[in-house]
């Protein structure tokens, strides 16, 4: 049996090197970074309507 390898890089899956740390290597580094200026990246969210009409209302009175 081998020993647990340690947390791997989230783009390709392969083992971090500290220097690049949570990633394998710079182009793995350089495809997250374009990942996240395209919006791949979005935390999803509700809009909720009744809530926005409540605090508009709220700050009429």
């Amino acid at each position: 049996m081998s020993a647990p390898e340690g947390p791997s890089c989230p783009i390709c899956g392969k083992p971090q090197i500290p220097r690049l740390r949570p990633f394998c290597s710079s182009r793995c580094a350089h495809i997250d970074l374009s990942r996240w200026l395209k919006g791949v990246y979005a935390v999803p969210c509700e809009d909720d309507e009744d809530s926005s009409e409540g605090a508009e209302s709220g700050e009429d009175a």
